[in-house]
């Protein structure tokens, strides 16, 4: 297949972050999680989605190391699929904080009669008696993308940490997985599969419709920044980021020939996710 001509490389000049859609600061209390959280925990469970079990909580506690003894503070903690991990590694504390009172219920339904463990309903955005200082170690997995105030999140990871306490953080890969705006394609002349990006340095709010097969209307919203963006917000919440891991779907088709060779081949080659581990400056 002939390839269109390059035009010149021209660097990027002076590109700073747009801002929120609406104009004002953003509030996570916008755009609350109580109205899916039923069909979030059913999505999910106590023990994670097919995507949490198999590449992304292995890797968050892999990174994130938790020792005997240590509090650690879970933001946007959900339902808890990280709870019971943490607490077999024999932390000491866990703490959870997300902005849904159901997504709180349904964590506490299931480990509420465990001392070790305190549940907070709390806007992860903004100053709360829980950002305390106290934490040897923090974690945010698979929430920096929904919520709508970065910088306030990134703040209060940093103000919940002991000095020099160290974050990990597991989200959408900002370079290649953006809903609506990255896609597989199929290469028939080459035989490869590729990632097909429509956009990437714009920041975005992209609404998700998490029933689009009963019409009832609900919607999460997804908060596209470019990579570039989202590690000068931690810069400025006060965290300085000392580690990178790319994460790829370990899902690989069970079929034969050249699609399913390139299939596995591109499965290889493009993160899914990204995590960050950051300590607390």
């Amino acid at each position: 297949m002939p390839q269109p001509p390059r035009r010149p490389f021209q660097p990027q000049k002076g590109r700073k972050p747009g801002p929120p859609p609406s104009g004002n600061k953003p509030s996570s209390k916008d755009r609350g999680w109580d109205p899916v959280a039923a069909w979030y925990d059913k999505l999910v469970g106590e023990a994670g989605s097919d995507y949490h079990q198999n590449v992304i909580l292995p890797a968050a506690l892999r990174i994130l190391d938790p020792q005997p003894g240590e509090s650690v503070l879970d933001i946007c903690c959900g339902q808890g699929v990280l709870v019971r991990p943490l607490l077999e590694a024999k932390i000491g504390k866990f703490t959870g904080v997300d902005a849904s009172p159901r997504l709180i219920e349904s964590a506490k339904s299931r480990h509420a009669a465990d001392p070790r463990v305190s549940l907070i309903v709390a806007d992860a955005c903004e100053p709360g008696q829980w950002a305390d200082g106290k934490n040897d170690a923090a974690t945010c997995i698979m929430a920096v993308h929904d919520v709508p105030d970065i910088t306030g999140l990134f703040t209060n990871v940093a103000k919940s940490l002991k000095p020099g306490g160290r974050a990990v953080m597991v989200f959408m890969h900002p370079c290649f997985r953006i809903p609506r705006k990255t896609h597989w394609g199929w290469d028939a002349d080459q035989k490869i599969q590729y990632r097909r990006l429509d956009s990437y340095a714009t920041p975005l709010e992209i609404p998700i419709t998490t029933h689009p097969g009963k019409g009832t209307g609900e919607q999460t919203h997804f908060h596209h920044r470019p990579l570039a963006d989202l590690l000068t917000a931690m810069g400025k919440g006060g965290l300085a980021v000392t580690a990178c891991e790319e994460l790829y779907s370990h899902r690989r088709s069970q079929a034969s020939g050249p699609f399913s060779k390139a299939e596995h081949a591109a499965a290889e080659e493009f993160p899914m996710f990204i995590a960050l581990k950051a300590v607390r400056l």
